[in-house]
């Protein structure tokens, strides 16, 4: 660690520092515009039925808070509001933001080892991947779902 602090001073810069970037981060990837956002194609491989056999994904997703409702007039991703094409079109694009942003999270897990012990940093990454990685699959749990649900409105057969 090359910033040498009291331990009170790494605690209180950990407990703090992490809500301020989650926070900062989803505020700053609500308010970039939608065109910036273009979700990749679905590998084959993966599938909701991974998500369901593997990581029992119905057990707890919903259990997820939506931090849109926390962000004025970004996209709630809670459940459906509609099932036209453009709505679903448009619930597809968010799934891709909040996995970049959740994602994005894990860039700044470097700058809590400037100042934490080895085991700080293993409770700082720890942390980084209980609060992310659940939103992150999740967020590409309904982005296969939803595409499959716009694939059956088209009349085109799902891959899986």
């Amino acid at each position: 660690m090359p910033i040498e602090l009291p331990t009170i001073w790494i605690v209180i810069l950990n407990v703090l520092l992490w809500p301020v970037i989650q926070v900062a981060l989803a505020w700053g990837f609500t308010r970039m515009p939608v065109g910036w956002f273009h979700p990749p194609a679905t590998p084959r491989f993966e599938t909701a039925a991974f998500y369901h056999k593997f990581l029992r994904i119905k057990q707890w997703k919903d259990l997820l808070p939506d931090g849109a409702k926390w962000l004025g007039g970004a996209f709630e991703k809670r459940e459906m509001n509609a099932t036209d094409p453009a709505y679903l079109n448009r619930f597809i694009v968010e799934t891709w933001r909040g996995e970049l942003c959740h994602g994005c999270a894990f860039l700044f897990v470097p700058v809590f080892f400037l100042w934490n012990p080895w085991w700080g940093n293993c409770v700082i990454l720890a942390y980084a991947m209980i609060a992310n990685l659940p939103c992150l699959i999740a967020q590409r749990y309904n982005r296969i779902r939803l595409r499959r649900l716009l694939a059956r409105m088209k009349g085109i057969p799902p891959h899986e």
